[in-house]
């Protein structure tokens, strides 16, 4: 009984001590963002989707549509442009420059699909 509350005594006041040596110090914020992790190809999919989803529901008219998807296209065109110059890969630079032509388009898809207009 005596060696019982020895362990467990021990185990009592050791516990916390393992658990801090255990937790890992403070890091210094990162300068960039967080990364979200979707490759342009995974946003084109995910646009392409929206655009489809706001045909179905009518929240895109045929004009809006075209508009979009006309849109779209200028961007694929570009990025294929882009890949013929570097045998297929993309510069950090490209890959900046069409985030920021899909996050223009994603707000694009949005105000279309949330203005007044509705497909007939």
């Amino acid at each position: 009984m005596k060696l019982f509350n020895v362990v467990l005594s021990a185990s009592v006041i050791l516990a916390p001590v393992a658990l801090l040596a255990q937790s890992t110090p403070p890091t210094a914020p990162s300068p960039k963002p967080p990364v979200t992790g979707q490759t342009i190809q995974e946003r084109k999919t995910d646009q392409q989707e929206r655009i489809a989803q706001g045909v179905k529901s009518g929240q895109l008219t045929a004009g809006e549509t075209a508009k979009l998807e006309h849109q779209e296209a200028g961007i694929n065109k570009e990025e294929k442009g882009m890949r013929a110059e570097d045998n297929g890969h993309l510069s950090a630079a490209d890959k900046a420059l069409l985030t920021k032509q899909q996050n223009r388009e994603s707000k694009r898809i949005h105000r279309e699909k949330h203005n007044a207009k509705k497909r007939p």
